[in-house]
């Protein structure tokens, strides 16, 4: 047996043993057997999530699987105990591949561009509008619209407060896009209109997003009786409403399936959405846009822009305004 080689010939010289060089496993554990739920929470570290079987869990999830890997919504492969009596504690081993992700990008700070999952599965993007106290900002819908397509969701428009403005000149702004809209308005302790929208919900796994103050959790209250959830109000100064929701949490509709209530937000970043993604968002403009010019760039000097002569009243001209407005932080 040759003598290792250390670099001089001083037998006074110690020399630690090399570290062996058995390579790692390739062989993952098999998860395709083990018992699925859906994850309902997430709160520092623990994961909320109802089995197949109906089971209610508070669980951790396995270190391979990464900070930030797992959001409300997710199907995932379960370990451990999952009784869920008090004092146990499941564990997540697996995220199961996501049908749909709704994603946003942050726009501020060092973490700008960099994009997050939001909820995984739902298949509708429910979008809640005040008409009134605070006022709609297209702005913000627009991107909404952006975010489902590309996360290929069905949008649903769902009015507030119809009862302090009436929704006709604000849904002339939409009335050329294929939304389902639905209108309510409060009505002493309860809100007209819910009930066709809890019809348009149940069964599917539906996720609402909105600015804060549009009474998005009142509107979660009255879908969903047991819910709870804390309502605020809108200063009067700012015109802007309080943080009732500080994390998304999905709740079991009574005639079946789910709604993710989300935080309120003042931004939704579009960064990770490409050019072209972002004008399936705007399927009005998307069709006139088909008779530009080869290699058109549909921003406000791109020569003979089909878009530009499109854009002869107001409301279509807002339309152009804002989905130029968004392709400036996109392109």
């Amino acid at each position: 047996m040759s003598r290792r080689d250390v670099g001089t010939d001083d037998d006074r010289v110690r020399v630690r043993p090399g570290r062996g060089s058995r390579p790692r496993t390739k062989v993952r554990p098999d998860y395709s057997d083990a018992p699925r739920g859906m994850v309902i929470s997430v709160d520092r570290g623990r994961y909320g999530v109802v089995t197949d079987d109906g089971v209610h869990l508070v669980t951790v999830k396995a270190r391979e699987l990464g900070k930030g890997s797992v959001v409300v919504g997710d199907r995932v492969a379960l370990s451990g105990d999952l009784s869920g009596r008090t004092d146990t504690l499941a564990r997540i081993v697996q995220i199961d591949e996501r049908a749909h992700v709704l994603t946003r990008s942050a726009e501020d700070g060092d973490t700008a561009g960099h994009e997050r999952a939001v909820v995984a599965n739902a298949s509708n993007l429910g979008i809640v509008v005040a008409l009134a106290d605070p006022t709609p900002r297209t702005g913000l819908i627009d991107r909404y619209l952006v975010a489902a397509y590309d996360a290929v969701m069905r949008p649903v428009l769902i009015l507030t407060k119809s009862d302090l403005a009436d929704p006709d000149e604000f849904l002339s702004v939409y009335s050329s896009l294929d939304l389902d809209v639905f209108i309510t308005s409060l009505e002493g302790e309860s809100i007209e209109g819910v009930d066709a929208v809890r019809a348009r919900l149940e069964g599917d796994v539906s996720v609402l997003v909105g600015h804060s103050g549009v009474g998005k959790s009142t509107l979660v209250n009255a879908l969903v009786p047991t819910a709870e959830r804390a309502t605020g109000h809108v200063n009067e100064v700012t015109g802007r409403g309080r943080h009732t929701s500080s994390s998304a949490v999905a709740l079991e509709l009574p005639g079946g399936g789910w709604v993710i209530d989300t935080p309120g937000v003042r931004s939704f970043g579009l960064a990770h959405v490409s050019p072209d993604d972002l004008l399936r968002g705007f399927d009005d403009l998307a069709t006139v846009a088909a008779d530009c010019p080869r290699g058109c760039t549909h921003a406000a000097d791109a020569p003979d822009c089909a878009l530009d002569e499109w854009a002869t009243d107001e409301i279509r001209a807002t339309r152009l305004g804002s989905y130029r407005r968004l392709l400036g932080n996109v392109s």
